[in-house]
């Protein structure tokens, strides 16, 4: 019976048998060891700023114009004649050159016309001054006072003088009229349209076509009312100017002058224009190896040379945020500091009076660090493990000079 119970009881047994021990384990573990948690300490890149002189450069823009240019009108009128082959859009030409005649048949008759004119009037001077002569003699035989002056024919002397005037005039008109049935450039320049065919009938003041002169290119650069303090003179902007523009596949430049400003402000946009020019322009007088031509009408970007200032440190624009600067001091700490940003540029801040030559400012992006937090320096780092390194093997080589 008793056996019988005890079989019937042991799994009971043996549950409370476990429970037991696991009471006593649980009462005799230990606590684990509680570590605080370390954050890391950023690792960062810095580079030393220098002081130095620059020019703080104006950047500005726009389209290259001829400094001259003229419409080709008539002046007489008739059938065009000839046209020269340089006569057409895109042709250079050189002051002087013949570029159309107009039919001069007719001009070449009035300018006979003019000098038989001409001749008739002289001739007719000379017969009158020998009337005068005749009638001054007459009046010598005379004892009656002073001869009128009708009576010595000075009025019809006058007046064929002024006849012989009118036609020296009207043969200088013919033979300036027969000039101008000859149309010539008239300075070096590059023909921009051509309006006339050969055969056409033109009249006075006929637009004939446009040119261009090659001598002298200009440039008018807008900049802002604030960037005007950047120049040596407001007044006088003279100061050199780089000009750039891709052509044929290449970065091409060119130097030019500022020389004048415009004076006004533009009420559309607010600008200042400054009028840039550049010196033969299409390389007629100066060849370049490698050089390529200035053509009108090409847009080009434009780097003015400011005022020259000392003490300025030159940033990249995306370590300066908010006015603000990371430095890194001598001992590895962040100090945040608000810098003087008296210009900027599509890549560059300058600074003045904010930073000295030796100071370290962080290239790497450190979010949300604090003023005297410290940081790791990229190649102070890799020194360091180094030193360490040369340390050990020291030590090493003294261990094994005690053992011998």
């Amino acid at each position: 019976m008793i056996k019988k119970i005890l079989r019937r009881a042991s799994p009971l047994f043996i549950l409370i048998f476990f429970v037991v021990a696991a009471q006593v384990l649980i009462s005799t573990k230990e606590a684990p060891e509680q570590k605080a948690d370390e954050a890391p300490i950023p690792i960062v890149d810095v580079m030393e700023v220098q002081q130095q002189t620059v020019s703080l450069n104006l950047p500005s823009y726009g389209i290259v114009s001829p400094k001259y240019k003229t419409q080709l009108v008539t002046e007489v009128q008739g059938r065009m004649l000839n046209i020269s082959n340089k006569f057409v859009a895109g042709g250079v030409v050189k002051k002087g050159e013949q570029l159309a005649v107009i039919e001069p048949s007719d001009y070449e008759a009035d300018l006979m016309q003019a000098q038989a004119s001409l001749a008739q009037a002289k001739a007719a001077l000379e017969e009158e001054r020998a009337k005068g002569e005749v009638a001054k003699n007459d009046w010598q035989g005379y004892d009656g006072g002073i001869p009128p002056e009708l009576g010595l024919r000075l009025p019809q002397l006058k007046q064929e003088q002024a006849n012989v005037k009118f036609q020296q005039a009207a043969l200088a008109r013919a033979e300036r009229n027969l000039e101008r049935t000859v149309i010539r450039a008239p300075f070096d320049g590059i023909i921009k349209a051509r309006n006339v065919d050969l055969g056409q009938y033109v009249t006075l003041g006929t637009n004939l076509g446009e040119l261009y002169d090659t001598r002298v290119a200009e440039i008018r650069l807008p900049l802002s009312n604030s960037d005007l303090a950047y120049l040596e003179s407001v007044d006088n902007p003279d100061t050199e100017v780089t000009l750039s523009a891709d052509l044929a596949g290449k970065l091409v430049t060119w130097t030019g002058k500022i020389i004048r400003s415009e004076g006004v402000i533009d009420a559309e946009n607010r600008m200042v224009y400054l009028v840039a020019e550049v010196k033969d322009p299409y390389l007629r007088n100066t060849k370049v190896a490698g050089q390529l031509p200035l053509k009108y009408g090409s847009f080009v970007t434009a780097v003015i040379k400011g005022r020259t200032v000392e003490g300025i440190v030159k940033l990249p624009r995306h370590l300066v945020r908010h006015g603000k600067v990371t430095l890194i001091t001598e001992d590895n700490s962040v100090e945040i500091r608000e810098v003087n940003v008296v210009r900027t540029d599509l890549e560059n801040v300058y600074i003045k009076d904010s930073l000295a030559s030796g100071e370290r400012i962080s290239v790497t992006n450190l979010s949300n660090v604090e003023n005297g937090e410290l940081v790791k320096v990229l190649g102070e780092e890799n020194s360091s493990n180094k030193d360490r390194a040369d340390e050990s093997s020291a030590q090493e080589q003294l261990a094994s000079t005690g053992e011998q």
